[in-house]
């Protein structure tokens, strides 16, 4: 954990200036739930809020469904007004327009993703932007141990209630780090944010200025299934699920297909980095219980979430959902404890070894490290011997060509090495790689490649390890 504002950094602030006394006898760990006396935050413009922001200053922006749409925007018009340079925008995949990577801002903002959205990979792969390779669940050492040093903090959060504390909702992941971390936090109070508890709570107390923001959170409906979606889920749902399992899903068809097939198991539990509408559904049916976990046993654990309106409405306000953050839950330790840990998580390209790139389509950035790892070696390391670490895919790209390949494409990042790998599953079947050597991996992964390149793969793989592939 961080060690105390320094007062050098403080008085750069002048808001700040005359609060040293009031916070340093309670920054043990930088704890922001605990109330500080007679400190109350200044309600502000949007335009007021982020006109702290200085050339060279480090900014953190909350991500995902909890993005500060109405201080983003505001940011961006203040940084060309104010004519600042070198301002460094620290943040995981956000929502909305992303204006600080847009090309008219090039010198004024420098986006560092630390987990890609569709907003900063334009910028990063033209180089106008940048990208850090990091485990989901260790960016908040960026933060606890100074790596990264962020001056402001942007953040959206719930309406306090009659106590003054606020909920960081949605994200809870590496804000509360990056929060814990800043020497001045701005309030987003968007009266849409649910209220979620766990690590998500914060008293207003800890907060240098707020601001109104009602604006509704990004939509994300269950999309229809395609066929191979379909099929991948069945392989998933019918062969490597467990009664008793405790899941972890991402978001996405995948994921979405294999929650929709889950409606006849019991006794289901999520601890997972975040989650989306499919379990809404099954918590409804009474499929996820959670009374197996041995971490939150009886509750749902996550650390974000992003969907629709129903799963909003039902974390809003819910005991039952405990949001925690992403180094308690995507700890390997953490993970591990749980019984039959059930990871299913999504790549772009495999090769006949079992390397997996997830993150990456050859040298251009895609999306981030993620979970992926945090949860397979989680699964892989189960206490109880019944873990199920898997990734998922369809056999083929958009352009017919094999997502198995001999080799991955030139520049492809690896993700998940080939020691990592257990299951690869494609509309084709499941692949178990885990033990297995070099022929016998090619061999799995032939098998549930599409029947249109197993041929040319036979063949490459023969020219790659000079034998042919075999099951034996």
């Amino acid at each position: 954990m961080a060690l105390l504002r320094s007062i050098t950094s403080l008085r750069q602030i002048p808001s700040l200036s005359n609060v040293l006394a009031s916070r340093t006898y309670f920054t043990y760990n930088n704890e922001p739930t605990h109330p500080i006396p007679d400190r109350t935050p200044k309600w502000v413009s949007p335009a007021e809020a982020v006109s702290v922001v200085k050339s060279g200053d480090h900014v953190f922006i909350h991500g995902a469904a909890a993005t500060p749409r109405a201080l983003v925007p505001a940011l961006a018009e203040h940084g060309k007004k104010a004519s600042l340079k070198d301002v460094r925008i620290h943040h995981i995949h956000t929502e909305g327009a992303g204006e600080y990577n847009n090309p008219e801002y090039a010198g004024i903002f420098r986006s560092n993703s630390l987990f890609t959205g569709g907003n900063s990979r334009v910028a990063i792969n033209e180089g106008r932007a940048d990208f850090t390779p990091i485990f989901l669940g260790e960016i908040p050492h960026l933060f606890n141990r100074g790596i990264i040093k962020p001056d402001v903090a942007m953040i959206s959060v719930s309406p306090a209630d009659e106590h003054g504390f606020l909920s960081l909702g949605t994200s809870v992941d590496v804000a509360r780090a990056a929060v814990m971390n800043s020497k001045y936090i701005i309030g987003q109070v968007n009266a849409n944010m649910p209220r979620t508890f766990g690590h998500a709570v914060i008293h207003q107390s800890h907060f240098d200025a707020l601001v109104e923001g009602n604006i509704p959170l990004p939509d994300h409906k269950v999309k229809d299934l395609s066929d191979v979606e379909k099929a991948i889920g069945k392989h998933i749902a019918e062969n490597l699920v467990d009664d008793g399992a405790t899941m972890q899903m991402g978001i996405g068809a995948i994921p979405d297909a294999v929650l929709s097939l889950l409606k006849g198991h019991k006794d289901l539990g999520i601890h997972s980095e975040m989650f989306s509408d499919g379990v809404v559904d099954l918590f409804n049916l009474g499929v996820i219980t959670n009374r197996f976990k041995k971490l939150q046993t009886g509750r749902m654990t996550g650390s974000f979430l992003i969907g629709s309106s129903k799963l909003y409405k039902f974390v809003n306000n819910n005991p039952y959902i405990v949001m925690m953050s992403i180094d308690y839950v995507n700890d390997e330790f953490n993970i591990a404890q749980n019984p039959k840990v059930t990871a299913v998580n999504s790549c772009i390209e495999v090769d006949i070894l079992g390397q997996v790139c997830s993150d990456s389509i050859g040298t251009r950035v895609y999306s981030g490290f993620g979970g992926q790892v945090d949860f397979l070696r989680g699964a892989a390391k189960g206490l109880d011997g019944l873990g199920k670490p898997i990734l998922a895919m369809p056999s083929v790209t958009n352009k017919g060509e094999s997502k198995i390949a001999i080799t991955l494409k030139s520049g492809a990042g690896v993700v998940t090495t080939r020691a990592h790998a257990h299951y690869i599953v494609t509309e084709y079947g499941i692949a178990y790689l885990f033990g297995k050597n070099y022929r016998q991996r090619a061999h799995a992964l032939i098998q549930i490649a599409h029947p249109d390149h197993r041929e040319a793969l036979e063949k490459g793989a023969f020219e790659r390890l000079k034998c042919m592939p075999s099951a034996d």
